[in-house]
């Protein structure tokens, strides 16, 4: 039987990256586990640790490895490029990052990427190895959401795909057809952490809803959601989280659905066509 060429998996922040390492590892599928050098420690063991300014030796260790696919998981923030750090094998690319930092995420992902594919490697997405991470359209657990929260899904769904196509964010909060607050940068749980103590006049409960950007490359930064998401949904005072039908991955569906359960919140993947 012939040997199956191992797969880098670029690791960022996250339960992710661990989930993918652990079943493949289980399938018995080599994979190369590659850690952003300031991604917090976790269960799997790094065997490279790499950074923006060392991409170039870390592509090369890749290919002597004889990786021919790669899998990009995990939150990595747009890193600074730092030219004191750069190795010698980084150097030749150093135009090429300049311009993907001034491209935004997306376009700076999609130079990234085309860096590992220019070596021969496949980008492939997390939830392509793992379907099971994209949950099916419909209500998850025992609440459902009513008329008035499938409007603020609505609603929400016009604001995201909308930051989407600025380059902003993959999710908000919709209370009465009202944004209450929306993703940036410092992502879901800081959103969330900011809706915990509510300035008079703002209207209560609301709906948290995630999509992927519009035009992104849906191979990386696929938005995630876990337990840990729908406890931040209950201490911002939510009614519910409503997500992308196709474009929202689930990170340990049954403990998530359970963790609904218990909050009380509807947990609701949204048809897409879905008017309201």
């Amino acid at each position: 039987m012939s040997r199956v060429p191992p797969l880098a998996l670029i690791a960022g922040q996250g339960r992710l990256p661990e989930v993918l390492a652990e079943r493949l590892r289980a399938e018995g599928r080599e994979v190369i586990y590659c850690a952003y050098h300031d991604a917090a420690p976790g269960a799997v063991t790094p065997d490279l640790t790499f950074r923006l300014e060392t991409m170039g030796s870390l592509l090369r260790a890749l290919g002597k490895r004889g990786a021919t696919e790669a899998c990009f998981a995990g939150g990595i923030r747009r890193p600074k490029l730092d030219p004191r750090a750069l190795d010698l094998a980084t150097v030749p690319l150093l135009g090429r990052f300049a311009s993907a930092l001034g491209k935004g995420d997306d376009g700076a992902l999609r130079v990234v990427l085309g860096l590992f594919e220019e070596r021969g490697m496949t980008v492939r997405a997390a939830h392509e190895i793992l379907p099971d991470l994209l949950p099916p359209a419909g209500v998850l657990g025992r609440v459902t959401p009513d008329e008035d929260a499938r409007a603020d899904a609505a609603r929400a769904a016009e604001i995201v795909s909308a930051l989407g196509r600025a380059d902003v964010g993959q999710g908000c909060v919709v209370a009465r057809r009202q944004a209450l607050a929306i993703e940036a940068m410092p992502g879901t749980d800081w959103m969330l952490a900011t809706l915990r103590d509510r300035p008079e006049g703002l209207p209560a409960g609301g709906v948290l809803y995630k999509a992927p950007k519009p035009v992104q490359d849906r191979r990386v930064d696929l938005p995630t959601i876990g337990p840990d998401t729908i406890r931040a949904a209950q201490a911002a005072g939510l009614t519910g989280v409503a997500l992308a039908e196709g474009g929202v991955m689930i990170l340990d569906r049954p403990a998530t659905i359970q963790a609904a359960d218990e909050a009380g919140l509807f947990l609701w993947v949204r048809p897409t066509g879905e008017l309201g």
